[in-house]
């Protein structure tokens, strides 16, 4: 296959956030036409990929390698999932593994605690790079073949400088692409592209199943249909792959059995024991932002700091739910799905309790339009994203002087790895200069 570089430099492919350029029809082709240009360019930083029903996944780069992937739909459970595939001992000790997950987010990177603590496992050799490669290749194929299923989607670039040491691996996007094109093949020949693999299959007439199937097949079916797996979680506990699964249960969703239906993602673990709760007294931080990683990674920078956290993933709800918490601090994600940081700033300011609140602006893009247009609707500030957490907790502390608990100390840097091991895939192992790093095919 051929493949056309654009003649574009990143400015170019920079589009405002107003006039993100839309992608339809998002094929193997288009996906390798626009890697092969962020290759080219060797692009660093975010590709912000945004279906048409709002959903966001964050795809992260180096020099136009994938690192990591987060965002999209059920990120918890792909995460918990390819983890338990690969090293289950490390997550069947909830309270060590809440303990672990408070550490991470209070000294995560750009890319969030899930990375952050894959990196610290491999540091203590908790785990190899070579599982930690594994686990990242599972994510990233996942995460893309539902970016494929969502067909049209926007896109955004956000720039990042960043220090190649600091990732564990580098995957060949074209690797990505190949194999996910691969499994969506193999998903439409079995005509299976209405179906999302993050559906939980449900009983639906539990009476009339039981009566067309042994008594044996009805008790291990109730047992893996419960509702709470979806799809993909069935295919790993079964040991066997997504087509073959919902191709074993199609005859009894096609005859109304079985439903197919929409589940949450896993809650993220408690940042914080019972046990050391913050406060009932002190400062209340809400964060409202569709993005729940970026939720998750405050409420584990502010729990940890000892302030109390609400977070809201859905725009539509939050001044209801702001006026029930009456948080003390308010940050506010800038670009949204239905609305956008500006026009929620100026409603809360139209409501007499949030007159005087503080409100702090969070956004990728860190321009002095953005900083004159947040101060004209009221916002109190304005932080730059990947959030930092010590500039979340100076923030805090600067608007919250008399209130505002002691600050913690920064994190450590991530480790460095200089280990080059084998792998079957191009996956590159990051040994201090990019440029000269092993791969590894």
């Amino acid at each position: 296959m051929t493949i056309r570089i654009p003649e574009q430099s990143v400015d170019a492919l920079l589009t405002s956030k107003s006039d993100a350029p839309l992608i339809r029809e998002f094929t193997a082709v288009k996906q390798a036409e626009l890697f092969e240009t962020l290759r080219h360019l060797r692009f660093s930083g975010q590709l912000v990929l945004i279906t048409l029903k709002g959903r966001k996944s964050i795809l992260h780069l180096y020099k136009g390698m994938m690192i990591y992937v987060t965002g999209g739909e059920h990120a918890n459970r792909r995460w918990f999932r390819s983890v338990r595939a690969c090293v289950p001992e490390l997550i069947d000790d909830l309270p060590k593994l809440e303990r672990e997950i408070i550490e991470a987010a209070t000294h995560q990177t750009q890319i969030g605690w899930q990375y952050q603590l894959l990196a610290s496992w491999v540091k203590r050799q908790a785990m190899t790079l070579e599982q930690a490669a594994r686990i990242i290749w599972g994510i990233l194929n996942e995460a893309w073949f539902d970016i494929t299923q969502a067909v049209d989607l926007t896109y955004e670039l956000q720039p990042i400088s960043t220090d190649s040491t600091k990732h564990l691996v580098f995957i060949e996007p074209a690797e990505v692409i190949v194999e996910t094109e691969r499994l969506w093949d193999a998903w439409q020949m079995a005509k299976l592209a209405k179906f999302s693999p993050n559906s939980a299959p449900t009983i639906q007439h539990s009476q009339e199943l039981q009566n067309s199937i042994s008594t044996a097949a009805y008790q291990m079916l109730s047992q893996l249909v419960d509702g709470e797996q979806t799809l993909r979680d069935l295919a790993v506990s079964m040991k066997r792959d997504m087509v073959s699964v919902l191709g074993f249960l199609l005859p009894y969703i096609q005859s109304g059995l079985l439903d197919l239906t929409t589940i949450r993602d896993r809650p993220g673990p408690m940042f914080a024991p019972a046990a050391e709760l913050p406060n009932i007294h002190s400062p209340l931080i809400a964060c409202v932002d569709d993005s729940p990683w970026i939720c998750q990674i405050l409420e584990g920078v502010l729990t940890g700091a000892s302030y109390r956290f609400v977070g809201v993933n859905d725009p539509v709800r939050a001044i209801g739910i702001l006026l029930a918490s009456k948080p003390n601090l308010i940050f506010l994600d800038l670009i949204m799905p239905n609305t956008n940081g500006y026009e929620l700033c100026s409603k809360l300011r139209q409501i007499e309790v949030f007159r005087h609140t503080p409100i702090v602006i969070l956004t990728g893009n860190d321009g002095i339009v953005d900083r004159v247009r947040a101060k004209l609707v009221g916002a109190s500030d304005f932080l730059s994203k990947p959030v930092d957490p010590q500039k979340v907790l100076s923030v805090i502390h600067k608007h919250l002087k008399n209130d505002a608990p002691t600050l913690i100390p920064s994190g450590a840097a991530l480790p460095q790895s200089s280990t080059t091991v084998s792998a079957d895939r191009k996956v590159y192992y990051p040994t201090g200069d990019f440029k000269n790093s092993e791969r590894f095919a």
